[in-house]
């Protein structure tokens, strides 16, 4: 069996499970968050009664991230849900705004607080609960009526997915990043070429990337229609839940004969800084064959690309320099954001780069990346033209309909932002 194969089928109580099968699994975590919290709790309540209690509430986490730094009295009342719910539950998982506890972006924030553990399964109310899957578990976004139905019984039914098999080979060029990689397989498959399979990503070069480059792997399954993506665990993966968690775990690794959808392999020898066009993840093209498209916003943030390796990338281009375009930085979490402040280069601080090179820094928070309230940081404008870390780029996704997004690496969207073009990071690298 592979990897998610034999996770799902250990969580159903079963020696073996085949593609295509329908199982009840047993759920190790759920994941919920400002925007579908409220009405998960809604749901939950008119399945089990207006006075039931969740099946456990250690597995259930709460971070709001979305629209939480607004004057909008809509996203501040969904706050007020979270915060009842949580009250009348009794539940430890929840990281509030305002307080000390608040962390940002909940698929960062998860593996940072311990809760993205080898071989569990994990559910959450976002597609992009797939980043958990970096670190060898079954990770992937529900709807809020099933979401409910965890809350109250801990278990789902699942269907079995095949699993897609990407391999890459080689020694990662310096100036290609994961989120090139990840553009370069959707921009091959299609928006819909992993329909509800398994995206797992094996090869040296993936057994060299740190973890969070392995997240954004993950992250973008959900871009190729995937159900979830996973990456087998390995000593970077340990190295990383030592320092994060005391949690027990299992690791699981595929079996030799495991029988895959299909494998695809890339060699290093055809990596490049890619960009994906408006208005799809698909409509991909090398950065070097865009130079020139004009721009007047550039953005480094999101699950995707607010990570801190993702600003030291950023950072690594922009030190000494100033941007010419409007240039929004939102950290991820707030774990990020310290590290903006600890983390240099020579003398610098990564903040200090950022501040001195004319960006703009937000508080830890999905920001602009899904649009949000009129007071949202970094919300794209009517007609504006920007290039972000972000990872999806449909018409009206980062504010404004009539706005334009180009997705790429931070590397990219940090040369873009001095030239006021798209431009390719081997020009500064």
């Amino acid at each position: 069996m592979t990897i998610t194969e034999k996770i799902l089928a250990k969580h159903a109580g079963k020696i073996k499970v085949e593609p295509g099968e329908n199982i009840w699994v047993d759920v190790d975590i759920l994941l919920t968050h400002d925007v579908c919290g409220p009405p998960t709790f809604a749901i939950f309540k008119q399945q089990f009664g207006i006075d039931a209690k969740v099946w456990d509430p250690e597995k259930v986490v709460i971070i709001p991230d979305h629209y939480i730094f607004t004057s909008d009295p809509c996203a501040k009342r969904n706050v007020e849900i979270l915060r009842d719910f949580v009250s009348e539950q009794n539940l430890p998982h929840f990281y509030d705004v305002g307080a000390e506890m608040y962390k940002g972006v909940c698929h960062v924030a998860l593996p940072e607080e311990g809760f993205a553990l080898p071989g569990q399964v994990l559910f959450g109310t976002d597609s992009h609960t797939s980043t958990a899957g970096a670190f060898g578990e079954f990770a992937t976004g529900i709807g809020n009526t099933d979401a409910a139905f965890i809350l109250g019984t801990g278990k789902l039914w699942v269907k079995v997915p095949e699993t897609m098999k990407f391999i890459i080979d080689g020694e990662i060029p310096s100036y290609v990043m994961a989120k090139d990689i990840i553009l370069k397989i959707i921009g091959d498959i299609g928006v819909d070429g992993a329909a509800y399979r398994t995206m797992e990503f094996a090869g040296s070069g993936v057994e060299a990337m740190d973890m969070e480059s392995r997240m954004t792997l993950t992250n973008m399954v959900i871009e190729a229609g995937g159900k979830n993506g996973i990456i087998e665990p390995d000593e970077t993966t340990f190295a990383y839940l030592t320092k994060r968690t005391q949690r027990s775990y299992e690791p699981v690794t595929e079996d030799k004969n495991a029988r895959f959808h299909s494998v695809t392999r890339y060699t290093s020898e055809q990596l490049l800084p890619m960009v994906a066009k408006p208005h799809s993840p698909g409509n991909t093209a090398p950065a070097r064959e865009l130079r020139k498209t004009k721009l007047n916003r550039a953005y480094i943030g999101s699950c995707t690309g607010g990570k801190l390796s993702d600003f030291y990338a950023a950072a690594r281009i922009l030190k000494g320099r100033e941007v010419t375009i409007a240039t929004y930085t939102v950290p991820a979490t707030t774990e990020v954001s310290a590290g903006l402040k600890s983390t240099r280069i020579d003398e610098q601080s990564l903040w200090e780069i950022f501040e001195n090179t004319g960006c703009k820094i937000g508080p830890p928070s999905c920001a602009a990346c899904l649009g949000g309230p009129a007071d949202t940081f970094g919300r794209l404008n009517q007609a504006e033209v920007c290039i972000s870390t972000t990872n999806r780029n449909f018409p009206g996704r980062m504010g404004s309909k009539q706005s334009q997004v180009y997705l790429a690496s931070p590397y990219t969207v940090a040369a873009s932002a001095l030239t006021g073009q798209i431009t390719d990071p081997e020009d500064y690298l």
